[in-house]
C-alpha cells in the first residue's frame, strides 16, 4: 500500500488534462442511438432461456493463472458496449495513445475485489500521464448473475471507474485476448502508427485476498513505468492468479 500512496501523492504534483480520457471527434460522432446497450433485453435474454429438461448445465470454474499469450503479440480488435453510459467502443479509439492497459475484470471475484480500489488508484495516476485504460467483463450471467451488465454500470458508478468497463456478452473478445482469469492484465505498447504489441501480461503485484502480504501494484506500475518511457520491460513476468472466467455453462445430454 506505500508504494500506491507514494504513486497517489506524487499525481498531486501533475497538473491534469481537461479530461481523463480523452474522446476523438471520430468517435463522438461514430456513438448513435442504434449503438447504445439495452441493458433490460441482455439481461432477460440470459435469465428466460429454456432450458431442456432432458439436458443438465455444467458450469467450468477454477482459480487459474494467466498465461498462453506471447509478448509481442498485436491487440485484438474489439467493439464493446459500456453499461454505465451506453456507449461502445473499439480498439481504435485509443490510436493516439502509446500505451493501452486492457484489464479482464468482474464484479464477484474475490481476487477483484482485493485489489478494486487500487485499481482504481493506479489507473487514476498512469491515465493523467498518458496511459489509456479501459476494463471487460466476459463472465456469464447464467452462473454469476450479479456479472451482468445492470451490476457492472452499479460497480463501475460505486468505484469511480475512470475507465470505461465493457461487457464482453458473446465472450469471443475474451477468447481473441487469450484471457482466461479475473484479474488479468494486458499492457500494449506502440510506436508511432504501428499497431499496438503486447510488452506486459503479469500479474498486479504479490497480494492475495487474506494473505498479508499488502497491496502495492508493484509489477504492473513497473512495466507501465517502463513502457511509458519507452524503456524495454523484462520478459520475464509473474502471471497474475484469480478466478477463472465463467465461460457459459455446457448443455449436456
Amino acid at each position: 500500500m506505500a508504494a500506491i500512496t507514494a504513486v497517489a501523492l506524487a499525481a498531486s504534483h501533475l497538473i491534469p488534462p481537461r479530461t481523463a480520457f480523452y474522446l476523438s471527434p471520430r468517435r463522438l460522432s461514430s456513438l448513435s442511438q442504434s449503438k447504445t446497450l439495452n441493458l433490460g433485453h441482455l439481461q432477460r435474454r440470459r435469465a428466460n432461456s429454456p432450458s431442456s429438461p432432458s439436458r443438465r448445465v455444467v458450469v467450468r470454474a477454477a482459480r487459474i493463472e494467466s498465461g498462453g499469450v506471447k509478448l509481442g503479440a498485436r491487440a485484438p480488435d474489439f467493439e464493446l458496449p459500456e453499461p454505465l453510459t451506453g456507449n461502445v467502443w473499439r480498439l481504435d479509439d485509443f490510436e493516439l495513445y502509446p500505451c493501452l492497459l486492457v484489464m479482464f475484470i468482474c464484479n464477484h471475484c474475490p481476487f477483484v475485489i482485493h485489489l478494486k480500489k487500487d485499481i482504481v488508484k493506479l489507473s487514476n495516476f498512469y491515465m493523467k500521464k498518458g496511459l489509456a485504460v479501459v476494463a471487460i467483463s466476459s463472465n456469464s450471467v447464467v452462473p454469476h448473475p450479479q456479472d451482468g451488465p445492470e451490476f457492472m454500470a452499479e460497480d463501475a458508478k460505486k468505484f469511480k471507474y475512470p475507465f470505461p468497463y465493457l461487457y464482453d456478452e458473446s465472450q469471443e473478445v475474451a477468447k481473441e485476448f487469450g484471457a482466461v482469469c479475473t484479474p488479468e492484465f494486458f499492457l500494449y505498447k506502440k510506436d508511432g502508427r504501428r499497431p499496438f504489441e503486447l510488452v506486459y501480461h503479469g500479474q498486479f503485484d504479490d497480494s492475495r485476498p487474506s494473505s498479508n502480504t499488502p497491496v502495492t501494484g508493484r509489477d504492473l506500475s513497473l512495466a507501465i513505468d517502463l513502457a511509458l518511457s519507452c524503456q524495454p520491460i523484462p520478459t520475464k513476468q509473474k502471471p497474475s492468479v484469480g478466478c477463472s472466467i465463467k465461460w457459459h455453462p455446457v448443455a449436456e445430454s
